[in-house]
Order: structure tokens, then sequence, then C-alpha cells
């Protein structure tokens, strides 16, 4: 049992953003699983948390190439923690909806590729976290927990790795 906290005071923080990257990346590679093999299409506020996450992964990608020391630890930890903020309020938004009675769902609007050819950006943001008909649905589920709630444990999870890095940092 005393492996685990040696092993976290050796490992270089190249290893432990690397580790974050690739978390992300086979969360990525599920979504696609999801969606391509079997066939669940993302609605449109699951299309923001992918945004988010490819952002989560970049930065941990970055930090990886970087290796940050003390300030740049801060730095990168501040940066992931504010994009796992923003994807913690879009899933909590998403959980919200799939859990609305279904005579309070709101109606299904345009589609993603109509909004984004002829609205401004601004009105499709607000219409994608507004969110639809189609965001009320509950599809793929593991353990009883629906994407919404997965990605909002992941982005709690990795967020505060970030900060655990961040800290391990600050004592070396």
């Amino acid at each position: 049992m005393n492996k685990l906290p040696t092993l976290w005071r050796t490992l270089s923080a190249r290893w432990l953003y690397l580790a974050g990257a690739l978390v992300i990346s086979g969360l990525f590679g599920a979504a696609l699983y999801l969606q391509y093999v079997l066939h669940h299409e993302p609605c449109p506020l699951c299309m923001i948390q992918r945004v988010i996450f490819i952002a989560m992964g970049v930065l941990f990608a970055l930090a990886t190439l970087h290796n940050p020391k003390r300030l740049g630890a801060k730095i990168y930890a501040v940066l992931i923690t504010l994009v796992a903020l923003s994807g913690i309020g879009v899933a909590s938004r998403h959980i919200w909806i799939q859990h609305l009675p279904k005579d309070e769902v709101p109606a299904c609007g345009p589609g993603l590729d109509y909004m984004l050819e002829n609205f401004p950006m601004a009105d499709v943001m607000k219409e994608l976290m507004h969110g639809s008909g189609e965001c009320a649905q509950k599809g793929w589920t593991f353990l009883t927990l629906g994407i919404p709630e997965w990605s909002l444990i992941w982005y709690v999870l990795l967020g505060a790795w970030a900060v655990m890095i961040a800290m391990r940092a600050n004592r070396g």
C-alpha cells in the first residue's frame, strides 16, 4: 500500500500530465465508439461537452510537452480547472434537462449544422446551452449513470488531478 505515495512522489509531472491526456483520449475514443459503432448520435449539449474535453486534452498535452515547474504547473492547473468548471456547468445543465418532467422538456430546435450556417455564433451558443428535447433523451448508461453523469464525474476528477499535480510541484 505504501507504493502508491512513493510512485506519486517519484513520477515526473510530465508523466502525470500525460496520464490526464491519455484518460481524455480514452474518453473521446469511447464517445466516438458510442456514436459510430453503437449509433448513439450526440445531442447539442454532448457536442459542447466533447469540445470541452478536447480543450482539456489539449491543455494536458501542452503541459506534457512543456513539463512546467512551480509557476507553470499552477497556471496549467488554473486553466484546466476553469475548463473543467465549464464542463461541470454544461454537464449539470444536461443532467437537469434529463430529469425534467416530460411536459417541461424544451422542444427540439433546429439541428446544429443548420444553426451554425444560419445563426450568429452568440445565438448558436445560447440555443445550445438552452438544450433541446433531444438532450432530454437518456441513451447509453453504465452502472445506471448516463453520459452527462459520467462526464460530470470525469470533469471533477480531471480538474482535481491538475490541481494535485500543481500542489505536488509546489512542494518540490
